[in-house]
């Protein structure tokens, strides 16, 4: 191999890394704003949600708003690269910019965007007022998911003219405006489900860096270099979130990243046209929202629970096992499907 074609790969690498030195270096300043101005997560109220309150209570006041990190990384190591291609492209440093129209500008874009909206539901929950007292309700937040959607769907259907959905072991094929609604069910089922992980110190950092992992090694197998890095770029700076987020946490990701990284994990795998992969890389995450969702319907329709508490990871708690075990098992089981999500995905290459 020569330097030319080992340079995506140094380029992941180097920027994974650095993603980890800035969001790790950063880590103190953001810690010291979020405790000094008492920016902690109010826990829900013990009538409407008894098991969790009695579970979290000591948790409660702990920071939110640790996601920061993670986006934040991604928009200064994107912007700080672009420039320094725009006005020194000779420099060795340019051809470490990732910002690529066709490939990372729409994953950025919704990152940051999704990540403010994020932002704005965690200072709703510390500041709890009115209608919107504890934060955005479900409703809100699928709402808002899907607003975010369709302005996405809209770039790729109008503006990138994509209209094709790959079938694994089946094909490629042309779906027309059908496009439009799958890829706004997909981006929300998938930031919904990684929204509803966000429950325990470490659990939903843990599942998103595997899943970024297995999204990114897809991308850079496909040949969409940028895009890879830009994957890399989220698992570092996940990598010192998750420092910082073991129990007992330092602070809490909050739905700055939870809904930031939930949408921006959906358009990575509709960009790579692999988003039937999503449910076996990301089964934890439909395991989480799929327990929901069964518990909203029992309830309902029978008037009894499934589960002691939603998500299922609260189950678990209730019973009596202690918050690590449970993070842990759900990392070894992330790192399992993100593993066998690529294997299907390199079979599914060499066949179709």
């Amino acid at each position: 191999m020569d330097s030319a074609s080992l340079f995506p790969v140094i380029k992941i690498f180097i920027l994974t890394t650095a993603a980890f030195v800035i969001a790790f270096a950063m880590t103190p300043i953001l810690t010291h704003f979020l405790y000094r101005y008492k920016l902690g997560k109010a826990i829900r109220d013990s009538a409407d949600a008894p098991v969790f309150a009695k579970l979290h209570q000591k948790k409660a006041g702990t920071p939110t708003m640790g996601g920061v990190l993670i986006w934040v990384t991604a928009l200064v190591l994107a912007v700080v690269f672009f420039y320094v291609e725009k006005f020194s492209p000779e420099s060795p440093l340019a051809r470490f910019n990732f910002l690529d129209r066709g490939e990372t500008l729409l994953p950025l874009g919704a990152l940051v965007a999704s990540s403010l909206v994020g932002l704005a539901d965690d200072w709703l929950n510390i500041h709890s007022r009115g209608i919107f007292r504890g934060g955005l309700s479900v409703w809100h937040r699928l709402g808002l998911y899907t607003l975010i959607a369709l302005a996405g769907s809209w770039w790729f259907f109008y503006k990138l003219e994509w209209d094709l959905l790959h079938i694994p072991f089946v094909g490629a094929f042309e779906i027309g405006w059908w496009y439009v609604p799958i890829f706004i069910f997909i981006i929300v089922a998938t930031a919904f489900s990684v929204n509803e992980a966000d429950g325990l110190d470490g659990l939903a950092g843990g599942l998103l860096l595997a899943a970024f992992g297995a999204f990114g090694t897809m991308a850079f197998i496909s040949g969409r270099f940028e895009l890879a890095t830009f994957c890399g770029v989220i698992v570092g700076a996940l990598l010192a979130f998750l420092w910082f987020n073991i129990n007992p946490a330092r602070f809490f990701m909050g739905d700055t990243g939870a809904m930031g990284l939930g949408v921006t994990l959906g358009i990575v795998a509709m960009m790579t046209n692999t988003a039937l992969f999503l449910p076996v890389v990301g089964l934890l995450f439909v395991v989480e929202s799929g327990s929901v969702i069964i518990q909203m319907i029992s309830k309902k329709l029978f008037g009894r629970k499934v589960f002691i508490s939603t998500p299922i990871h609260h189950h678990f708690e209730a019973i009596g096992w202690s918050e690590p075990k449970i993070v842990m098992r759900f990392w070894v089981i992330s790192g399992v499907t993100a593993v066998l999500g690529v294997i299907l995905f390199l079979i599914d290459t060499t066949l179709v």
